[in-house]
């Protein structure tokens, strides 16, 4: 996402390209997070469930050092038009992306805590709608790469999508917990799980508002105008 055009310090050029490869690295590694994090929740695996517990200071670390270089490009290269609003997004999507680590980090927590729990079936539901929140998280960074406005636009509006399936996930877990009170300490933890992937959706939406924002210099709202965004997206993707 961050603006190719050449410049004529090439220093500059080297800065952003740096910035970049740190986003993209940063979206690698909490990107991984979420997908192990469901998978130690899935496999009832601990030590995976651990695993990405120790991960979660890499990510901040990375964050950390994205902040520092927006601030010392911003102060010393006097940033313009796309670039400029480039490197404030890449400091918005480092935020976002940071705390999708967080909240991976949250969701193994809770595997580890469900892992000692009886099974229960509902926890089918909440690892499809971990499969769902990678996909729109996959698809988030895929905009940020390719500096993408329309696949951006599409992504966005997809987490309607997954607010309804958090909705339907948390009644269901709710009558369960009323049936039998027996299954309340796993429910809510499993309530839990459901409500950080949720987040993890909302912040992977922010991404595609950045991205979108870099590149036409306009906030992606819900604009009337935009409703025939999905046969704009449909069919480029068959061409």
């Amino acid at each position: 996402m961050i603006s190719n055009t050449s410049h004529i310090v090439s220093g500059y050029d080297a800065e952003l390209s740096r910035l970049t490869n740190d986003l993209t690295d940063l979206g690698t590694i909490v990107s991984e997070m979420v997908s192990d994090a469901m998978q130690a929740f899935k496999k009832r695996d601990s030590i995976m469930a651990q695993q990405v517990i120790d991960r979660d200071e890499t990510a901040n670390s990375l964050q950390f050092k994205i902040d520092e270089a927006v601030q010392r490009i911003i102060a010393l290269r006097n940033p313009v038009a796309q670039d400029l609003r480039s490197i404030i997004g890449a400091t918005r999507i480092a935020s976002d992306l940071e705390r999708v680590g967080d909240l991976a980090e949250g969701i193994a927590r809770r595997a580890m805590i469900i892992n000692e729990e009886k099974r229960i079936d509902m926890a089918r539901s909440v690892y499809r709608m971990g499969k769902q929140v990678r996909i729109q998280l996959a698809g988030a960074l895929d905009t940020l790469l390719k500096g993408d406005p329309i696949a951006a636009l599409h992504f966005w509006q997809a987490d309607s999508d997954l607010d309804d399936l958090y909705d339907s996930i948390f009644r269901e877990l709710v009558t369960v917990m009323m049936g039998d009170p027996r299954t309340i300490p796993a429910c809510t933890e499993l309530l839990f799980v459901a409500k950080n992937l949720e987040r993890i959706g909302d912040h992977a939406t922010n991404i595609c508002e950045a991205v979108y924002f870099t590149v036409k210099a306009e906030q992606l709202i819900r604009d009337p105008a935009l409703v025939n965004y999905n046969a704009d997206f449909d069919g480029r993707e068959s061409r």
